[in-house]
């Protein structure tokens, strides 16, 4: 049976304008880059602003009495308890312990706004539609998404939207744009400071072109969102998390607070509880490996001994850093920093010492 053709964005026919390298990416056509290159893009997103259509991520709004309440029994965050106007990450579990998707939960006042993963957005929507019988779970798919970042992002979002100014890390609210109303949400997925903004598919072009127009502002593409998210040590689904990494190896305790904690009442709370108490068999770490060559997700981890002690999720090289850096799992005994390892490069071990994440200090607006 063949595939199904990759989807389009709203902003497809723009990237196509502004000569952007488009690619298959979890079924949907996106710019891996623009002419200026992955670096340049890189560069501008850390000193100034950088823009890109993350319209493939899914928008779900959840409405009824109690909603959070009945989400939290999906979840190990505390969602009832969530103010109104503020975000949260957090993670879906499955019974096992394991991460079923990673997601970004909003109280929106009479509803809550969810973004979940592009590659996941089915089968997360289903499943969110399963478990909460009763409330009404509606998938956005009339709307745009876009995210400015960078430290000049604030400059260029709030000259269109001055209301995104007065926003913190984390929080969010409805607010005219080109007198549009969009939802305007302080986060993202870069370490910088930053903000996403959702609106109907018919504005989205006009409305990046009013943000494009901003001297500080550049389109950037998905080679550097991921180098960018790397040197943040942010976690990719799929690949440093996936349905049997609990949010403890993946370093994530602080998404549970003190009430889940003694509650429980979530997918998986069993493992999850108990590697809070007792500490995981495995942790994920970051490593900077010697000299100029990647280590790249799927090499080998070993100790200095040559004892096989884990593998690396993600690799690649730094920008900001001028070297490689690699994030990945490894025995607990051996997640210290400081600890020295070898990775299997091409068959090779190239040293390598394990580092505390991230790479690059987060920026975010507190």
């Amino acid at each position: 049976m063949a595939s199904a053709s990759p989807r389009r964005t709203p902003l497809y026919d723009l990237h196509v304008e502004l000569n952007g390298k488009v690619v298959n990416f979890a079924g949907w056509e996106l710019p891996v880059q623009y002419p200026t290159g992955i670096v340049a893009e890189h560069k501008q997103c850390r000193e100034k602003a950088g823009l890109f259509d993350v319209s493939h991520m899914g928008q779900v709004i959840i409405r009824g009495d109690n909603a959070a309440t009945a989400l939290e029994a999906l979840v190990p965050s505390a969602i009832a308890t969530l103010k109104p106007g503020k975000a949260c990450y957090t993670v879906l579990t499955n019974d096992a312990g394991g991460i079923r998707d990673d997601l970004i939960i909003s109280n929106a006042g009479d509803h809550l706004f969810v973004v979940v993963n592009a590659a996941m957005r089915d089968q997360d929507i289903a499943h969110i539609r399963a478990h909460l019988d009763g409330f009404e779970v509606t998938e956005l798919l009339d709307r745009a998404l876009i995210a400015v970042q960078g430290p000049a992002a604030v400059d260029v979002v709030s000259s269109l939207a001055p209301a995104a100014a007065e926003l913190t890390f984390m929080a969010t609210l409805e607010t005219e744009l080109l007198g549009h109303t969009c939802r305007i949400s302080r986060l993202g997925y870069t370490g910088e400071d930053g903000f996403e903004i959702s609106m109907l598919a018919d504005h989205a072009i006009e409305i990046t072109r009013a943000l494009l127009a901003h001297e500080d502002c550049a389109p950037a593409g998905l080679g550097a969102r991921d180098s960018l998210r790397l040197e943040a040590g942010l976690c990719l689904y799929g690949h440093d998390i996936d349905t049997e990494t609990s949010p403890v190896e993946a370093q994530l305790p602080w998404i549970i607070q003190k009430r889940r904690r003694e509650e429980g009442g979530f997918p998986g709370a069993d493992r999850i509880l108990r590697e809070l108490t007792d500490g995981p068999t495995r942790k994920l770490v970051g490593l900077r490996p010697e000299g100029r060559a990647p280590a790249r997700e799927g090499c080998e981890i070993q100790s200095i001994d040559g004892a096989v002690i884990g593998k690396v999720t993600s690799g690649g090289f730094a920008p900001t850093l001028g070297t490689p850096i690699s994030i990945g799992y490894v025995a607990a005994e051996h997640a210290a920093p400081g600890t020295n390892v070898n990775l299997i490069v091409r068959g090779k071990p190239l040293p390598a010492e394990v580092v505390t994440l991230p790479f690059v200090p987060h920026n975010y607006k507190r």
